[in-house]
């Protein structure tokens, strides 16, 4: 990392990005760990220049505003709705300006919500592949991974299909980048913020973990023809992003708690951090495969 990254990390850090302490008199806002659970409440708060994280202490929602109206990736779990819509509010936005939700991956975990965002903001709702047909239906294909173990959710209908390759609204500009994997239509975002003079570009990637029910195989191409080839492709394509500033939708597979809020011990930026997150999902990879390959034990 150069000495200027480095010092725009400290920067951003003395300046408290996350939740302001609480002044006296005043409850203070929850401080969430790579421990909390996918229902802790969390404070929103400032991720960089118009980003903000709007979810909760274990699973993301990220809303990325301007004056022609805002967007909103994931929309974690039905019953996290209302801190979200508050969260929302609470830093200074209206939930009827919300234009758009995109999503990472469908399941309950992700999308859970979005039928109930959808419907009390007016929001349209986008989304690629098999994943946007899973929101369509609420519940993943037989193409899943997890496809029996995984929850069903409130169903979303219609739901937009990304046709030219980006999301447009005003100055907001969304790259989607298939990271087949997850799930089939699993999807990470790609954007930029800007901070005065400084801009940065911001990536929320998508899980890239080889997780599956007991009887799903990513090395049985007879099976799944193409899913492991497309799933590597996802894995080097993350590794080439252009990533100031990586999030993900489980906040401490980036250790975002490390980063943001009261008890962050280092600065937010670091351009190494969607490389890093790359090579340990190619590893993980290679060691299932692996397993999958052993010998079964008598």
């Amino acid at each position: 990392m150069t000495r200027a990254l480095l010092a725009l990390g400290a920067a951003l850090l003395l300046a408290g990005a996350g939740p302001a302490p609480a002044k006296p008199g005043k409850v203070a806002d929850p401080v969430c760990t790579n421990d909390s659970k996918w229902t802790d409440p969390a404070a929103p708060f400032r991720i960089f220049g118009n980003t903000w994280y709007v979810g909760t202490c274990g699973l993301s929602a990220i809303l990325v505003t301007s004056k022609a109206g805002h967007v909103l990736i994931d929309a974690p779990m039905d019953e996290n709705v209302p801190l979200i819509e508050a969260n929302i509010q609470r830093a200074g936005f209206k939930l009827k300006d919300v234009k758009y939700i995109l999503f990472s991956h469908a399941h309950y975990d992700h999308v859970g919500g979005v039928a109930r965002l959808a419907r009390d903001s007016g929001a349209t709702v986008v989304g690629r592949g098999a994943d946007a047909e899973a929101v369509e239906r609420g519940k993943g294909g037989r193409d899943d991974p997890q496809f029996y173990s995984a929850g069903s959710f409130a169903p979303h209908s219609p739901v937009q299909r990304l046709d030219d390759g980006l999301v447009l609204l005003g100055p907001l500009a969304f790259t989607p980048v298939p990271t087949t994997g997850h799930t089939p239509g699993s999807t990470s975002w790609t954007w930029q913020s800007c901070e005065k003079k400084r801009c940065v570009q911001i990536v929320y990637a998508d899980s890239l973990t080889a997780i599956s029910d007991d009887d799903y195989k990513f090395g049985d191409d007879g099976g799944h023809p193409g899913y492991l080839a497309a799933f590597r492709a996802s894995i080097a394509r993350l590794e080439r992003l252009d990533c100031d500033l990586l999030i993900t939708p489980h906040p401490a597979a980036s250790a975002m708690w490390e980063r943001f809020g009261p008890s962050a011990t280092r600065g937010p930026i670091d351009p190494t951090a969607c490389h890093n997150l790359a090579v340990r999902a190619g590893k993980a990879l290679d060691e299932r495969l692996a397993r999958e390959a052993a010998p079964a034990r008598p």
